[in-house]
C-alpha cells in the first residue's frame, strides 16, 4: 500500500521544479534566492540528455526544502522509482510492516512516500487487527538512537556559548561521574563512544525514579580505559543528556524543543508524544516481559522509557519531513533558511572523523561517518548518519547534498525479525543510482553494476602481435579494500593475469594506458564484490588497442555490465 504525495508528483508531471515550501516560516530572503535557482535550473537541464548536476557536481543548493522534480534535482527518475517496488516486496516478507521514505537533493525534495502500514498486528503472535492503520507520509515515528545527534547537536549550542570544552571532564560539570575511576572521561570521548563504558545495561530494572537512575550511570564502572577502544553505548549519551540539563538548568525535552525543533519548523517532532497522536504514530513492539504490551506512542527503548521518555540515547518522535528539515541544517553548514541552528565551524566538528585511530569506527561527534552498512553507495568520507533500532535511517551525503531517510517500525510487533539493514542498504543504494555520474565524451559508458559476492566480467579479444597498448577512461567509487577492479589478460580465455587493480575512489575520471603483454588475444574488465556494501560503482569508457601509431576501438561483451550515459 502505498500514498504519493500530490504536490511531489506535480512536480514530477511537469518537469521542473515547484517552490512550495515545507517550512511556511521559511524567510522572504530565501524564497527569492531559491526562485533564482530554480529558473537557472531548468535552463541548464532543458538541453540535457541527463541532469547537469552529477555526482561531486551538486550545483547550487536551496535555503530551505521544496517538492521537486528528479530533473529539477540532477537526479534520475527511473532509480528513484525502482525504490517503490524494492520496500514493497521487502514489505511482502515481513522485513517490516511498513515505511516512509524521503529523498531531497539540493533542497529539491524528489521522493516522499508510504508504504504498508503504521498499525498492523495486536501481539507478539502477529495476530493481524481488524482495524490495521495505513502508513502516511506524516506518520510519526520512534527514531530510537537518532535522538543521539539531536543530543549532541543540543550539546554542541552549548558548546558555542562557551559552556564547556570538549576535553573538559565530564565529572567538572556532574561530580558524582568521577565515581569508579571516571573522573578523567572527557566530553569528546562520550561523544565518541572512546569514554570505556560498556554499551548498555538493564537500567529500567534498577531504581525507582528518573533521578535514581541517573546516579545509576555516574556510578557505574568503565569496561575499558578512557580512549583506548570504540563501544558503541547508550550511557555516554544518558550521560550527555545529563550533562546538556546541569548547564542549561532546562530538561532536555524542553532545551531540544526551544533552541532545534522549533527554529526549524519542526512541529510534529517531540519527545512522549499525547496520546491524541497516537493514530498518527507507528506501532513498536508488543513487550508483556515488562507490563507494557503493545508499545504504541510510547518510547520502546526500555531504558528511556524508564527514564520518564526523555533520554540522550533515545526518546525523539518525529516524521520524515521534520526530520528532513533537521538534515538540510547540516547540508547547509548549520542554518536552515533565516534561522542559524549551529555555527558552521561547529558543524564542521561534528561531521569530520574524530577518531581516526580507530579506523572503521569513522565517528563525528555523534554522527556516524562513511557507514556503508547502512549508507551502501551513499557512503563517502563525507557522509554523515544514524540508525535507530525501531527501523529508521538517516543519511546526509554532503559531497552531493543528498538526503536519504528511511522510516520503518520494523520491531511491530517483535523485534525477532530480519535485519532492517537490507533494506537500509537497497534504499540507500537506488538513491546514490540517482544521482548520474559525469561523462568525459558524448559516449556511453560500460558500467559494472551492483551486486554482493558479484564477479562480472567484460571481454575483448584482441588482434596483433608485437607491442600494445590498451587505453581507457575509467571513474570509481567502490567500497575500499574490499570491491576491486581488475584489468587481466589471457592468451587463451581461461587463464587470466592482472595488469592493473582499482579499489576506492578515482575521486575524478583518469585515462589509463596499460601495455598489452606479447601473446596476449584477450583482455578482460572484471569486477569483484564482497559479501556487503556497493559503492556508487565502475565506469568503463571509450575502450581501444593503439599500435604502430593506430587506434582501433574494440568490441566488448560480458554479463552483468551495462551501457549508460549516466
Amino acid at each position: 500500500m502505498k500514498r504519493k504525495s500530490m504536490s511531489i508528483a506535480l512536480a514530477t508531471l511537469i518537469g521542473t521544479s515547484v517552490f512550495v515550501p515545507l517550512d511556511a516560516s521559511a524567510n522572504v530572503e530565501g524564497r527569492n534566492v531559491l526562485a533564482t535557482m530554480e529558473m537557472n535550473d531548468a535552463k541548464n537541464t532543458s538541453h540535457k540528455a541527463h541532469p547537469v548536476f552529477t555526482w561531486d557536481r551538486p550545483g547550487p543548493t536551496s535555503p530551505v526544502l521544496h517538492p521537486s522534480s528528479a530533473k529539477g534535482a540532477g537526479m534520475m527518475q527511473g532509480s528513484l522509482d525502482e525504490i517503490d517496488p524494492i520496500l514493497e516486496k521487502m514489505i511482502g516478507d515481513n522485513v517490516m510492516p511498513g515505511a516512509v521514505v524521503f529523498v531531497a537533493r539540493r533542497g529539491h525534495v524528489v521522493k516522499h512516500e508510504a508504504y504498508g502500514y503504521a498499525y498492523r498486528y495486536e501481539d507478539d503472535k502477529f495476530t493481524e487487527t481488524n482495524n490495521p492503520i495505513a502508513m502516511k507520509e506524516d506518520t510519526i515515528f520512534d527514531l530510537a538512537s537518532i535522538s543521539k545527534i539531536f543530543t549532541t547537536t543540543a550539546a554542541m549550542q552549548l558548546y558555542e556559548k562557551g559552556y564547556f570544552d570538549l576535553d573538559d571532564s565530564v565529572a567538572t560539570y556532574i561530580p558524582e561521574f568521577a565515581q569508579n575511576g571516571k573522573e578523567n572521561v572527557t566530553i569528546r570521548q562520550l561523544m565518541t563512544h572512546t569514554s570505556g563504558f560498556t554499551a548498555w545495561i538493564p537500567l529500567y530494572s534498577q531504581g525507582k525514579t528518573r533521578e535514581d537512575r541517573m546516579q545509576i550511570v555516574f556510578k557505574h564502572p568503565l569496561a575499558n580505559k578512557p580512549d583506548t577502544k570504540y563501544t558503541y553505548s547508550d550511557l555516554n549519551m544518558i550521560t550527555l543528556g545529563a550533562l546538556i540539563e546541569k548547564l542549561s538548568g532546562q530538561r532536555l525535552d524542553e532545551f531540544v524543543k526551544e533552541h532545534i525543533t522549533e527554529p526549524l519548523g519542526m512541529k510534529d517532532t517531540m519527545y512522549n508524544p499525547p496520546s491524541s497522536l497516537q493514530h498518527r504514530i507507528a506501532a513498536t513492539e508488543y513487550q508483556p516481559a515488562i507490563n507494557r504490551g503493545l508499545v504504541w506512542g510510547q518510547v520502546h527503548d526500555e531504558n528511556a522509557w524508564s527514564l520518564d521518555g526523555i533520554a540522550g540515547h533515545a526518546g525523539v518522535f518525529s516524521t520524515a519531513s521534520d526530520l528532513a528539515k533537521f538534515a538540510h541544517m547540516y547540508v547547509n553548514d548549520g542554518r536552515y533558511g533565516s534561522k542559524q541552528i549551529l555555527k558552521e565551524e561547529t558543524v564542521k566538528l561534528l561531521i569530520e572523523n574524530q577518531i581516526p585511530q580507530f579506523p572503521g569506527n569513522d565517528h563525528g561527534l555523534g554522527w556516524e561517518l562513511g557507514q556503508g552498512w547502512f549508507m551502501d553507495a551513499l557512503s563517502e568520507g563525507s557522509t554523515l548518519g544514524h540508525t535507530g533500532y525501531t527501523g529508521t535511517s538517516i543519511v546526509v551525503n554532503k559531497n552531493n547534498d543528498t538526503i536519504a531517510i528511511l522510516l520503518t517500525n520494523r520491531v511491530h510487533p517483535s523485534r525477532s525479525t530480519v535485519t532492517t539493514n537490507i533494506a537500509r542498504r537497497a534504499f540507500a543504494r537506488q538513491v546514490a543510482d540517482a544521482i548520474p555520474v559525469t561523462m568525459p565524451s558524448k559516449a556511453e559508458a560500460w558500467f559494472a553494476g551492483y551486486g554482493d559476492n558479484a564477479q562480472k566480467s567484460l571481454v575483448a579479444k584482441v588482434d596483433g602481435e608485437g607491442e600494445r597498448t590498451l587505453s581507457f577512461n575509467t571513474w570509481h567509487r567502490i567500497e575500499n579494500g574490499s570491491d576491486f577492479g581488475f584489468v587481466e589478460v589471457s592468451s587463451d580465455g581461461k587463464t587470466w593475469t592482472a595488469l592493473s587493480t582499482m579499489t576506492g575512489s578515482s575521486v575524478e575520471w583518469k585515462q589509463k594506458r596499460i601495455t598489452i603483454p606479447e601473446g596476449s588475444t584477450y583482455v578482460r574488465f572484471r569486477y569483484q564484490t564482497d559479501a556487503t556494501v556497493n559503492g556508487r560503482g565502475w565506469y568503463v569508457q571509450d575502450v581501444k588497442v593503439e599500435q604502430n601509431g593506430q587506434s582501433k576501438n574494440v568490441s566488448l561483451s560480458g554479463e552483468g555490465w551495462t551501457k549508460r550515459s549516466y
